[in-house]
């Protein structure tokens, strides 16, 4: 059984403003060096094993690009 993703991120909705990274305690993401259709690099989960769940990525997104689940 495959385990469901603590971090859910909509790339297309993403500007890429870096919030997200700047404020996860753990380090768990980074901003892709791919583009978004609209011209964005985006965010995306690494680190999936540091994550905590902690929502910090969730209330910073401005976009509301992130989903986060425990």
């Amino acid at each position: 059984m495959k385990s469901m993703e603590k971090v859910k991120i909509d790339s297309e909705k993403c500007k890429g403003c870096h919030l997200c990274v700047y404020f996860c305690p753990s380090k768990c993401l980074k901003i892709s060096d791919k583009i978004n259709k609209s011209g964005y690099k985006y965010a995306v989960f690494v680190n999936k094993d540091k994550c905590k769940s902690c929502g910090f990525c969730f209330l910073v997104c401005s976009d509301v690009a992130i989903e986060v689940f425990k």
